[in-house]
């Protein structure tokens, strides 16, 4: 294939068609929602870490201006310590709100819908079965290449 064989407006709107398949799939989409919801609910997470445990761990533990000041200082060297803490506690509140949505409501959810699909199902009445058996002959007749119509 030479050079004299490319169209390149052809070769852009080639381009251009296969981003749009692929941008605007229904995944894509979905996992895109999921990065703006997650990001504000990181936000909401960081900010009661930051603003509400950390301050009232502050309160009941020594240190002189709260937690962001706690630190070591080694050999002259000031290693702050109280911003990391934070952001441990704030892991794991993140981690255990995954925990109790992904877990237990989800399993929750998941195990009811199997619940209901593993139920019996009724028994069919005399009509529910003569309609099923008119439903099947219709079918086969179907399929076999005649007019529904008797």
């Amino acid at each position: 294939m030479g050079l004299k064989n490319i169209d390149p407006t052809r070769e852009v709107w080639s381009l251009l068609e296969q981003f749009k398949k692929f941008a605007f799939k229904g995944n894509v989409v979905d996992l895109a929602v999921g990065v703006v919801v997650g990001t504000a609910f990181g936000k909401i997470v960081d900010s009661l870490v930051k603003n509400i445990i950390m301050p009232v761990l502050g309160v009941f533990l020594p240190a002189d201006q709260g937690y962001q000041h706690w630190a070591w200082t080694i050999d002259g060297k000031t290693i702050p310590y109280g911003q990391f803490l934070a952001e441990i506690v704030n892991f794991l509140i993140v981690a255990a709100a995954l925990f109790v949505f992904v877990v237990k409501f989800l399993g929750w959810l998941t195990r009811n819908s199997k619940e209901e699909a593993a139920k019996p199902t009724p028994a069919l009445t005399k009509d529910q079965m003569l309609l099923e058996e008119i439903r099947n002959l219709l079918r086969e007749r179907v399929e076999a290449g005649l007019e529904a119509r008797p």
